[in-house]
């Protein structure tokens, strides 16, 4: 699903015009990663948690020139399921599953 589809079903399940829907989408797309890179995570109820996780400082290989490299510490956005949600596309998947 992309978000045109998105759109779209969410303008039809509430009757709120499609412009409407996209521009608070794009508005909470914009109000997640603006608190992810103030590392301020941000937690849905029911649905789950947008977290700036820490990736520590590694050495990595530059292949091509055979040399190491020192890639330093650095925060990667992540998102982490809630448990309900994790239970529901569970469910659903079995079901699918028993019905095959």
């Amino acid at each position: 699903m992309r978000k045109a589809d998105l759109v779209s079903r969410i303008a039809e399940k509430t009757g709120v015009p499609k412009v409407d829907v996209l521009m608070t989408l794009e508005n909470f797309f914009s109000e997640v990663k603006e608190s992810l890179a103030n590392k301020e995570n941000v937690y849905i109820r029911g649905f789950g948690s947008f977290i700036a996780k820490k990736r520590a400082k590694k050495i990595g290989r530059n292949i091509k020139q055979n040399k190491a490299i020192v890639i330093p510490a650095h925060y990667i956005p992540a998102f982490k399921p809630a448990k309900a949600f994790v239970n529901k596309v569970k469910d659903q998947v079995a079901v699918e599953e028993t019905a095959k």
